[in-house]
């Protein structure tokens, strides 16, 4: 099979060449905020759409043109991609994926991407990559590159320059190693609770230097904007806010990894977090209910990276042969394990789980994960829809969808005990 992985260094420029980088960043951004404010033109005088095409031969223009020849400095291959960018955005409007197209911002996300590998040549041994109209760079070389190149991005992050290079090569179908699956049920007092009882603590980044960000945006907004101590007190803000993204993701990767290697089967929520983190506070008109305690909760989520917790996942357990089932959210903590019973009832204090019925105890977010991890293995086994599906008590049980038993093999079985699946 083939994978795609990308590969990111922190870039070494000399002066010169970091000046041509801000160069090549800020003509990206002209290119993509003209070629927006064309296409809003357009839309008013009532005029189709301009595609891909069309913007490519308006870029010739504009690099040849006489209030535009500083276009022709940079590469054309980062300009005809940042009018592909723009194309992909209008695509994802269109399709109600995404906002519609915003105006780019200086000094906001600066990058720029050379899409042909031909005209990239990489130099491991002396860890140096030449690029076009750059010349060589070197790049500090944490881990070595696999594959065949396929594209590189150069990008800015609070003052550093870094370099992601995407490859593809082949690789053996992966299996398993692992035999077991697990419920994953994620919160914000715990980041993580798993089906067997074990439990990761939240990193909370963002709070642990809130108050240290706090103070330094106060002694931005005091500042003349624009100004040199403006740029300054910037400056600290952006190197908060890098810190704090850095020991996020670097948490996120090793529980992924962690879990990815000793699990061939993760079953996880389905939910919506940008749905679940918007704001309460509502209009003039209609003004929202407990806004700052809605505020708190917002925050607390975000701060926890179930987005990002769940795409590395995703990824990861696919390189290693596994398997990532996501169910519906609806009463996992409210229902009984034991006897199916769903009730708000059962779960009258946040943490604590007891049953109306039979008296089950236990932590809320452990029985959570429980439930999570049986819905898993009906989706796996039967492919059933368990919206509204209980679990499989003692007299009655939720509906399943059962195969003939001379359908499946013994090489079946040992398959769908590989990966924890019980035989119904």
């Amino acid at each position: 099979m083939q994978r795609l992985q990308a590969f990111k260094y922190e870039l070494r420029p000399d002066g010169q060449p970091e000046r041509q980088m801000r160069r090549f960043a800020g003509s990206c951004c002209f290119v993509f905020n003209k070629a927006l404010a064309l296409q809003k033109e357009r839309y008013a005088r009532g005029e189709k759409k301009l595609g891909y095409a069309g913007l490519c031969k308006l870029l010739t223009e504009w690099r040849n043109g006489a209030d535009t020849t500083w276009l022709s400095d940079a590469p054309v291959h980062p300009l005809q991609q940042t009018l592909k960018d723009l194309e992909r955005a209008y695509q994802n409007f269109f399709a109600k994926r995404a906002a519609f197209p915003k105006f780019k911002k200086k000094g906001q996300r600066d990058s720029f991407r050379y899409p042909d590998a031909k005209q990239i040549k990489l130099d491991q041994a002396s860890s140096r990559i030449f690029l076009p109209k750059l010349g060589w760079l070197r790049y500090r070389q944490s881990r070595e590159v696999l594959g065949a190149v396929k594209n590189i991005t150069v990008s800015q992050s609070c003052g550093k320059w870094f370099v992601s290079i995407q490859t593809e090569r082949e690789v053996e179908q992966p299996i398993p190693q692992a035999s077991t699956a697990i419920g994953i049920d994620v919160g914000v007092a715990r980041f993580a609770t798993f089906s067997d009882g074990s439990y990761l603590e939240p990193l909370a980044s963002f709070k642990k230097h809130e108050a240290r960000l706090r103070r330094y945006q106060r002694a931005m907004s005091r500042k003349t904007k624009f100004s040199s101590n403006w740029k300054k007190a910037k400056a600290r803000v952006q190197r908060i806010h890098t810190r704090i993204g850095n020991a996020r993701r670097d948490y996120l990767h090793k529980a992924t990894t962690a879990i990815s290697q000793n699990h061939a089967m993760v079953c996880i929520e389905d939910l919506q977090v940008r749905s679940m983190s918007k704001s309460a506070k509502g209009s003039a008109e209609q003004p929202g209910n407990n806004v700052r305690a809605k505020s708190g909760l917002n925050k607390s989520i975000l701060d926890q990276g179930w987005y990002e917790f769940r795409r590395q996942l995703e990824y990861k357990l696919a390189w290693t042969g596994g398997m990532l089932i996501a169910v519906p959210p609806h009463n996992t903590s409210r229902t009984c394990p034991e006897c199916g019973c769903v009730s708000a009832d059962n779960r009258r204090a946040q943490a604590v789980f007891r049953c109306i019925e039979c008296g089950c105890e236990g932590n809320a977010d452990h029985i959570g994960a429980i439930n999570i991890l049986a819905r898993g293995h009906r989706v796996a086994a039967c492919g059933e829809d368990v919206s509204r599906a209980r679990p499989a008590r003692a007299k009655r049980a939720a509906s399943v969808k059962q195969e003939p038993a001379e359908a499946i093999g013994s090489g079946d079985e040992s398959v769908m005990g590989a990966v924890g699946i019980p035989r119904l």
